[in-house]
């Protein structure tokens, strides 16, 4: 079933040209109502007057399953390494002080591969222990950085915004736009805060209640958040490994976060750059060429979108592929257009 965009003349002048222009403008329109897809797994937000009431699937909602589930997670982990190390803890030697405290802190210690040296394993049995579960906490520890350490960032960027725009009346929907739009830059700079001051709380803790003097504190902080853990300073007292059986979990990871957006900002500026660079080039007749997916002789909007989406390296020609074979496969008509019954008969057969 062909519609009359089907009728539309390959070569553009021989059409009048005001019906060129009308024909273009409801093209522009169509293309702007289908931006993207429906969300059909969140949840629109819910309006009261002119305010925006984002509801639990936003970054302002109620806590994310994903977070509860890594949570369970590194709970179950410490508790079931705590207790195996507590039953074994005789068969670890080194500087102690309560039980149960240095079976927690011996976990966190191995857990985040820090390895003081403070504590360390004295049998077979104990080594083997060390060796499971290093290699599993490890694998815990990447699946926070995946999902809770960058939900916790998430959840502040909202405050880092208005803290940067104080002077600018900012309301919600202006809130979500500027952090979609800078949301890489703006988790860098969260994270770099919080690592500012873990260093420092760390660093103040270690001199007033391990009694290091300042450069062994600093030096002491700088080995453990970065893993490296030379083990000739670290936290001997009892008050120091429970503050350090905190500290040393969201240090390490915020250690990780840091250098893990850095990354994503210097890859992102370079995309940036590289967008910048194709929008302002001059298109050519070999740009048009490429451009006409369907050799008919002229490049329509989308032609237009996705020559240029292909060229800032957004999509592929394979993804191209796909999708047109995709929509032939949907064609069932072959009209050259989908309709509701197209996709009704391409699901019947």
């Amino acid at each position: 079933m062909a519609n009359n965009d089907s009728q539309e003349p390959l070569i553009s002048g021989s059409m009048d040209p005001s019906a060129q222009k009308a024909r273009l403008q409801l093209k522009k329109r169509r293309l702007i109502r289908s931006r993207s897809a429906p969300q059909t797994d969140l949840d629109p937000p819910e309006t009261n007057g002119n305010k925006l009431i984002p509801l639990s699937g936003s970054i302002f909602g109620s806590l994310h399953p994903s977070f509860r589930k890594v949570a369970l997670c590194l709970a179950v982990y410490v508790g079931v390494g705590a207790l195996a190390f507590y039953l074994v803890r005789n068969q670890i030697k080194g500087l102690k002080t309560n039980r149960f405290l240095d079976a927690l802190y011996f976990t966190i210690v191995t857990m985040t591969t820090v390895g003081y040296g403070d504590l360390v394993p004295n049998s077979n049995l104990t080594k083997l222990l060390a060796c499971a579960f290093v290699f599993s906490g490890m694998a815990v520890v990447g699946l926070i950085l995946s999902k809770a350490a960058d939900y916790l960032v998430e959840k502040q960027e909202a405050l880092l915004v208005k803290a940067m725009h104080m002077r600018e009346n900012f309301g919600p929907s202006e809130i979500l736009k500027e952090i979609e739009t800078n949301k890489t830059r703006y988790k860098f700079l969260l994270v770099l805060l919080l690592l500012l001051v873990l260093i420092t709380v760390g660093t103040i803790f270690l001199v007033s209640v391990e009694k290091l003097d300042f450069v062994d504190a600093f030096y002491c902080v700088c080995s453990t958040i970065t893993t490296l853990g030379y083990g000739d300073k670290s936290f001997s007292t009892q008050a120091g490994r429970v503050f350090a059986v905190i500290w040393i979990l969201i240090g390490t990871i915020t250690v990780a976060q840091f250098f893990l957006y850095m990354a994503e900002l210097n890859t992102e500026s370079r995309q940036k750059e590289l967008a910048k660079w194709v929008l302002e080039r001059k298109i050519t007749h070999l740009d048009l060429e490429a451009a006409d997916l369907d050799d008919d002789g002229t490049v329509g909007a989308a032609e237009f979108v996705i020559y240029k989406l292909k060229e800032m390296g957004k999509i592929s020609q394979e993804d191209i592929s796909l999708f047109l074979k995709e929509f032939e496969e949907l064609d069932v008509d072959q009209s050259g257009t989908l309709s509701v019954s197209d996709i009704t008969l391409a699901q019947s057969s």
